[in-house]
């Protein structure tokens, strides 16, 4: 049986000094599969400290999980040889958020696409390495003569992104960590480049791991969305089921909050309760219990587990206790399944 992609298995990741007694972690009792084929677009969403970027960092390796495990096609990030790392970082990439973050102001643009061409050996001459970055260029929707020769602070925003994911295309990955792609760029640039990122699905195999706190473009490009809150799954599944009907109270509140283009509609309909972070350690209840306007006195003793309130969601929520329960190992087994990618 060929393993999966990439596999989290009970994650767990606190930060801060091992005595601290205040200790909270950032992601706790994660899982998640992501297989190789077919490839697919999975949503994570939540606000601010959930635990987004901390998970896209466990799976790029660039953190070890305090507990639990990162599998790359079986093997854990911390075993790998030197050629199976080789491996890994070629299967595996990230767009990041701000699109300057991946260039040396001193290089022009050109630097950023002949470093994976030459890492990875993929032209033999000057004039093959110049023709696949001028296709590769073509691909995303740019214009190779407006874009080569020049350097990062000349061009816009979006062409900056669009030249990130083009430098990611060039390796043809397996899985892209893309966080937060468009929280950066215009709000008329935005569906182009979320156009960029289902081409890399669609046209080219790969899966995408779409970061996000915005529900909107979520729903917008997904298949699948886990919404997380203080680093637990809070409801995943389709996203057409979670987005249009959500089940958790917390999902609920992040659906009621994105505003809506009718005068009619007055904000502030329902209230949005601060967070609080006292009174419910790790493993002694549910996280949203604070917030939550349905708190039952059972909420506060124990978590709650993933009740499977349909064939394609589930919640943690004792509001559904009548669902049957799963483990969170089997989580992915809500997902909208995909039929085997026909890339040519």
């Amino acid at each position: 049986m060929i393993p999966p992609l990439m596999q989290v298995r009970s994650v767990t990741k606190t930060f801060g000094s091992a005595l601290s007694k205040n200790q909270k972690p950032a992601i706790e009792d994660f899982s998640m599969t992501i297989e190789g084929d077919p490839p697919s677009i999975t949503a994570l969403v939540g606000e601010s400290g959930s635990g987004k970027t901390t998970l896209a960092r466990l799976f790029l390796g660039l953190i070890a999980p305090t507990s639990g495990e990162v599998l790359y096609k079986g093997k854990s990030l911390q075993r790998l040889s030197a050629a199976e790392r080789h491996d890994f970082r070629r299967d595996v990439q990230i767009i990041f958020q701000d699109p300057f973050e991946v260039y040396n102001p001193y290089y022009k643009v050109d630097h950023l696409l002949t470093i994976p061409i030459d890492k990875f050996h993929l032209a033999s001459s000057r004039r093959e390495r110049r023709l696949i970055m001028e296709n590769v260029l073509a691909a995303v929707g740019l214009n190779p003569g407006e874009i080569l020769g020049r350097y990062p602070h000349q061009l816009s925003g979006g062409q900056r992104q669009r030249i990130a994911i083009a430098r990611v295309l060039l390796i043809r990955p397996r899985l892209i960590i893309a966080d937060e792609p468009v929280s950066m760029v215009d709000a008329s640039l935005r569906s182009s480049i979320l156009a960029n990122v289902q081409q890399l699905n669609r046209e080219f195999g790969i899966s995408i791991l779409y970061i996000t706190h915005d529900l909107a473009t979520a729903f917008q490009i997904s298949e699948n969305m886990v919404v997380l809150y203080r680093g637990s799954v809070a409801e995943a599944g389709d996203v057409e089921l979670v987005v249009q009907s959500p089940k958790h109270p917390y999902t609920q509140l992040l659906i009621d909050s994105i505003p809506e283009p009718d005068p009619a509609r007055h904000w502030g309909g329902e209230p949005v309760i601060a967070p609080s972070f006292g009174g419910i350690g790790p493993g002694h209840g549910c996280k949203f219990a604070d917030r939550c306007p349905h708190v039952m006195p059972a909420c506060r003793t124990q978590p709650p587990p993933f009740f499977r309130t349909e064939e394609r969601r589930a919640v943690t929520c004792i509001l559904y206790d009548t669902a049957p329960v799963i483990r969170p190992e089997d989580l992915d087994s809500v997902f909208v399944p995909r039929q085997p990618a026909q890339v040519g």
